[in-house]
């Protein structure tokens, strides 16, 4: 149904997002009224991310003299109509203290078995294949299972600094920042707002809407203020121990708190996406028009000097490794047989590097071995090196990069 590479002119298959009874409404993201940060159902604007900082870095650019102002793509502030309500504020409770351990042994609690039912002990744990967002600073790492993000879409942290790890469901799209406004820590939660069905975040300091995945306020007081982004990665429990056997991960409500209290737990052992990514279905109601992938395709994107790109997981997978470049940046894009989609500027100590595969987990570049997660090389003359991430969002659905980046191209070996 959609071809394996792209055929200039094939764009006119299109799908709409209508949901019914039995559909997305009964998501954790999509139900719900109520006022958002701002007035009903609205909520600030910022430029590309760029490297993590101490802090926000005010980034709007005047579009042409005209008076509107662009940020990572997206002009701003952006009109109430372009919001859409899925939830009251803070219906999705975003973790503001988090627990960690090596694993999710010995957690148990109490869930309900529907409405109207009663409860259960449930004991959530860990396989192998549940996927995390992996994140490494300061030679540690700490593992954020979407088991969790599912439900809770937000979490708080301070690791390396203060950090804001965000996943939303309805895009698959992870984004990692430093969890700071005004050079100072705040608390960020979720606005239960939608822009290009994407996730809304509100930050406690200013109640400026933010946008997941452009990384930028679209509404309020911080206009014109991008996130400084953290590097990360969607992998699975699994890759991350092997990558990182000393790294921990995030323990799920009753022992992380959220900004409704430590109460706040779900049915951590239920997807309630569930069919959702196989489906054709867009958000709570977005429309798709593009033959050249299925909208539920996971790409990573690389945006510079004007191109953007998106690289299909299975045809990076299929190719085992890719040399390429977007806009004149030499990147590398690479996957494992599990799943995680990465990409790096192949660039290291003043030398762009050709990057070979060695292994399931590593990749071979200037006679070192790096790995696959993280890009950091473990021997041979670039021996500690840490390749920069080319991407800004840690993989996502195709249709959600379309939406933020309606010019891209598709990358295929053909």
């Amino acid at each position: 149904m959609w071809p394996s590479a792209p055929l200039p002119g094939m764009r006119r298959r299109h799908f709409l997002g209508a949901f019914g009874a039995a559909g997305l409404g009964g998501l954790a993201g999509c139900t719900g009224s109520g006022g958002g940060p701002g007035s009903g159902d609205s909520g600030g604007t910022a430029s590309p991310p760029g490297t993590p900082t101490d802090g926000s870095t005010p980034s709007a650019t005047d579009t042409q003299g005209s008076g509107a102002t662009t940020v990572n793509g997206v002009e701003v502030p952006v009109p109430d109509s372009s919001l859409r309500r899925g939830a009251a504020k803070d219906a999705i409770p975003a973790i503001v203290d988090p627990a960690f351990g090596e694993d999710w042994s010995g957690i148990e609690m109490e869930v309900r078995s529907g409405f109207g039912g009663g409860g259960r002990t449930s004991r959530p744990r860990l396989s192998d294949g549940d996927e995390v967002i992996a994140v490494e600073r300061d030679g540690e790492a700490r593992a954020y299972p979407l088991r969790v993000l599912n439900w809770h879409e937000i979490v708080n942290d301070s690791f390396g600094g203060p950090l804001l790890v965000t996943y939303c469901p309805l895009c698959g799209s992870g984004v990692t920042a430093v969890r700071t406004v005004d050079g100072e820590p705040t608390t960020f939660g979720v606005s239960g707002l939608l822009f290009r069905n994407a996730l809304v975040m509100y930050d406690e300091r200013t109640n400026s809407l933010w946008s997941q995945i452009a990384a930028a306020a679209i509404q309020g007081g911080k206009v014109g203020t991008a996130l400084d982004l953290v590097p990360s990665a969607i992998t699975t429990w699994g890759e991350f121990r092997a990558q990182y056997p000393e790294g921990t991960v995030l323990r799920p409500p009753p022992e992380s708190s959220t900004v409704t209290g430590r109460n706040s737990t779900r049915n951590y052992d239920r997807n309630p996406y569930a069919g959702y990514e196989s489906s054709s279905q867009i958000g709570i109601g977005g429309s798709f028009d593009d033959d050249r992938l299925h909208p539920k395709t996971t790409v990573v994107g690389v945006e510079h000097g004007g191109v953007a790109r998106a690289y299909p997981l299975d045809r990076v997978r299929e190719a085992g490794v890719v040399n390429d470049e977007v806009g004149g940046l030499p990147v590398v894009v690479a996957a494992t047989g599990s799943g995680t989609l990465v990409a790096y500027v192949r660039e290291a100590d003043g030398e762009t590097l050709t990057f070979e595969r060695e292994s399931e987990g590593f990749l071979a570049a200037g006679g070192s071995r790096w790995r696959l997660l993280g890009g950091r090389a473990v021997d041979g003359p670039h021996e500690g090196t840490r390749l920069d991430q080319a991407n800004t969002v840690a993989g996502e659905f195709f249709f959600s990069w379309l939406n933020f980046h309606p010019e891209t191209e598709v990358w295929s070996a053909e």
